[in-house]
């Protein structure tokens, strides 16, 4: 009987209660508290693999993993870093592999059918990524750029770019984004004790210091225009 209560116990303790499972997709910490290191897995999968994966938190996830990896929370939540990489780091590769693949298959007709203005505004500044760098510097920077780096994938197999430039380039990007980002995090929860008591700004400032690179492409994308007009 003190086998079956003991036995009882360690699975109750292993499936979350129902009231564990109510999540915000789009808060990191959320994620992270609810599925922990597979919920990073999975993200940085849908991210940078799904094109409905686009609005997920993924620079905003790898750097808080980072911190809560450190060990100077005081909450209850502590994760592994050598799981916290090696988990962002397969989602990401896999990920970006995937959408790759998918674009190469179904070619823009996934890309059309959707309807998100943000979605096809991504497409646009990835191809503008692709048209401007080339490919190698293309896929390394879209990487660290929201939205941009769920479009470019398949649209880089919906281009033909060829698969050997597309992978050795993919993952060399990936590992340089979430190995930094997570180390960055991870740097920074060892310097500060408590850090968690700041996560909501330091996440903030992460997402708005991401997105920097996307605002200023859209920027110069407009004055691009309105000089083009000005001259016609």
């Amino acid at each position: 009987m003190a086998v079956d209560i003991s036995l009882a116990a360690s699975v109750s303790s292993a499936v979350p209660a129902p009231s564990d499972l109510a999540v915000n997709l789009l808060d990191a910490h959320s994620l992270l508290a609810t599925f922990g290191v597979v919920g990073i897995a999975v993200v940085m999968f849908a991210e940078t693999g799904l094109l409905v994966g686009f609005f997920l938190p993924g620079d905003s996830l790898l750097f808080t993993a980072g911190l809560l990896c450190a060990g100077s929370s005081e909450g209850d939540l502590r994760l592994s870093l050598p799981l916290v990489l090696a988990a962002s780091v397969v989602g990401a590769l896999a990920g970006a592999q995937t959408g790759y693949l998918i674009g190469r298959r179904a070619g823009g007709a996934l890309l059309e059918r959707s309807r998100s203005q943000r979605l096809h505004e991504g497409a646009e500044r990835a191809g503008e990524f692709l048209a401007k760098y080339g490919h190698a510097k293309a896929i390394v920077l879209a990487r660290f750029v929201p939205v941009v780096r769920t479009v470019l994938n398949p649209l880089a197999g919906a281009l033909d770019v060829p698969a050997r430039v597309f992978t050795l380039w993919q993952v060399l990007g990936g590992l340089a984004w979430t190995v930094g980002l997570v180390l960055a995090g991870y740097a920074l929860g060892s310097s500060i004790p408590n850090v968690d008591r700041y996560l909501l700004p330091i996440v903030a400032l992460v997402v708005a210091v991401s997105l920097l690179p996307l605002a200023i492409e859209v920027l110069r994308s407009r004055r691009a225009r309105k000089h083009q007009n000005g001259t016609v």
